[in-house]
This record gives C-alpha cells, sequence and structure tokens, in this order.
C-alpha cells in the first residue's frame, strides 16, 4: 500500500488500529434488498389469501420499501396505493404486517468477500454486530446469512428500548464496547450508512470505517468517516487483516 497518497484518517487507522470492532449488519454484510424481495412476496401471499392481487400487492409493498426501507407505515402506505379502503385496511393491516414479521428467508446473500473478511477480522479482534430492526427479523437475517456465530456479540438496539434507541442513540454502540471489554473511543465502527453508523460513532468519540454498498452508497458523507472504502473486505484490509 502506496502510503503517501492516503489521507490523514486512513493514515490514522493504519497506524493506530482499534482494539475491538463493531460492524452493521444491513446493506454492509449483505444487500438487504434480497430480504426486503422476499418479505414483500410473503406479504402478497398473505393478501391473496385475503382476496387481494397478490403480484400486484407484492409490488406495492416492495415500491413502498424501496422509497425508504426503514420508514414505519410500510404497509399502510401499500394498502392506500393498492387502493383500499381505510376501514377495510385497518382488517388488513394486521395480519400483513404479521407476514411481514415472520417471514424467514432460507438463505441471503453475502456480499462476496464479506465472510471471509469476517472471519479475518474477527481472528484479529473482539467484533460486535450492532444492527437496529425488529429482533425477530435481524436474527432472521443473521441466520440465512449464516453470520450468526460470527461475532463475539450481537447487539440489536430495539432490544435495549425499541425505535427511539436505534443508531445514531449511542446506547447500543455503549453496549457492544462494554461487552467487548474496551471503551467507546477504542472502537472502530464499520457500516453502510453515514447518518447512522458513522453518527453513532463520533457520538461517543470512536472512529468509523464507511462502506459503500447497498441503499445508501450514494449518501452525502454526513457526518464523514474516517476512512471511506468500497466493501467490507477493503475495510477488513485497511485494518490489516
Amino acid at each position: 500500500m502506496n502510503t503517501e497518497t492516503l489521507d490523514a484518517g486512513t493514515m490514522d487507522l493504519i497506524e493506530n488500529p482499534p482494539l475491538a470492532v463493531v460492524v452493521d449488519l444491513d446493506d454492509t454484510l449483505f444487500p438487504q434488498g434480497s430480504y426486503l424481495y422476499g418479505a414483500s412476496r410473503a406479504v402478497g401471499r398473505a393478501g391473496a389469501a385475503a382476496g387481494l392481487d397478490q403480484v400486484r400487492l407484492s409490488r406495492a409493498v416492495r415500491r413502498q420499501l424501496l422509497a425508504g426501507s426503514d420508514r414505519g407505515g410500510t404497509i399502510d402506505r401499500a394498502l392506500i396505493a393498492y387502493g383500499i379502503a381505510p376501514d377495510l385496511a385497518a382488517d388488513l393491516i394486521p395480519v400483513l404486517v404479521a407476514a411481514f414479521t415472520t417471514y424467514r428467508p432460507r438463505r441471503l446473500p453475502r456480499y462476496p468477500g464479506a465472510l471471509d473478511a469476517l472471519a479475518a477480522l474477527s481472528a484479529r479482534y473482539p467484533v460486535a454486530c450492532l444492527t437496529d430492526g425488529n429482533p425477530v427479523i435481524q436474527r432472521a437475517k443473521l441466520a440465512a446469512t449464516g453470520l450468526s456465530e460470527a461475532f463475539t456479540t450481537i447487539v440489536i438496539t430495539d432490544e435495549l428500548g425499541g425505535r427511539t434507541l436505534r443508531k445514531p442513540h449511542p446506547e447500543g454502540l455503549r453496549q457492544a464496547a462494554e461487552t467487548l471489554g474496551v471503551r467507546p473511543s477504542d472502537l472502530v465502527v464499520i457500516g453502510d450508512r453515514p447518518g447512522k453508523d458513522m453518527a453513532v460513532a463520533a457520538a461517543l468519540g470512536a472512529r468509523s470505517i464507511r462502506v459503500r454498498t447497498g441503499e445508501y452508497a450514494d449518501a452525502p458523507d454526513e457526518p464523514a468517516a474516517t476512512a471511506t472504502v468500497p466493501d467490507l473486505a477493503a475495510a477488513a484490509a485497511l485494518l490489516g487483516v
């Protein structure tokens, strides 16, 4: 590696490696879209049992997810777009939400090189997974990617206190640091979303590496990461593994 062309943040990570690593899940280790596609089809099947057009409903759900996968009320908005009257939607929503949250993919594709990169990181550092979302859904994703056993610890922020503690709230990262036995400032956070992963790192004085993968690959660097790389494999290489 030609260190003469590297910026200050990247040089700092090379010369002063962290004591532990925290890795995001969705769109960092695997393409979140692959899960959302399957979940929208599960909603379509549940809708078909209630007399709706399966393909049309699946597409309506998928469009809402593409508009922002972590926004609340996805099913509500999909039913409005489908043209369901509010009084009928009220009865359908619990059934369709249950279909979404209980969807269990058998397998989800990891990003190329992600498994080897995670194994290399784990061989050198304690590694935590820090992820937001419904715990049932997030654990299903981990199982389907084959990554459930790849971490020293897994912190799902919703288990700590619901949606209010999702990143960039610092509590999840604070819990990860405590479990890993290091100070937050001794961590590096690897993730795809500046407004969540880079922001939570900055909140506790940790460093961060942004990977440009997934839904937010082109989002502005606000706040800026310590370093930016194409993917997890490049992040692992930056950390000397």
